[in-house]
């Protein structure tokens, strides 16, 4: 997806045959579980599956479109390298534009593959960044 575009809840034209939206996220789900790459653009997208708009589908379009310019793409873990467990996390202030909720994430690597991720948003309005910080560590 294009980082710099920021989806929202009424991004535009509602698509006339939601289901057509919803079916094509639930194949892109499903492919998360071999394309973690994927996952971040899916699980965006997927918050808009009860009222899409064109611009919704044309960012799905989008995955579709890099999914099959990267076919071999997927985890790698390295047997050659002694394993190294690295642990990283972030909140964005004010991160959800519908909501103004702000967003706790973090990351875990084993070498330089991720393993697991979780982004979420926090459950109250912060207003401050320190104040997302300090709800992250929640």
């Amino acid at each position: 997806m294009d980082p710099s575009k920021q989806l929202q809840q009424e991004a535009g034209d509602v698509m006339e045959d939601s289901s057509k939206y919803r079916r094509q996220i639930g194949r892109l789900i499903y492919l998360c579980i071999t394309r973690s790459d994927i996952t971040f653009d899916v699980h965006k997208l997927s918050q808009y599956v009860s009222k899409p708009c064109v611009e919704h589908w044309e960012a799905s379009e989008k995955i579709l479109k890099y999914l099959k310019a990267t076919p071999g793409h997927g985890l790698f873990y390295s047997s050659e390298a002694a394993p190294t467990l690295s642990i990283f996390s972030d909140a964005d202030w004010a991160a959800c534009p519908d909501t103004r909720r702000s967003m706790t994430s973090y990351c875990l690597f084993l070498e330089s593959s991720l393993v697991s991720w979780e982004v979420k948003k926090q459950h109250t309005i912060s207003r401050s960044s320190t104040e997302a910080e300090y709800r992250a560590m929640d």
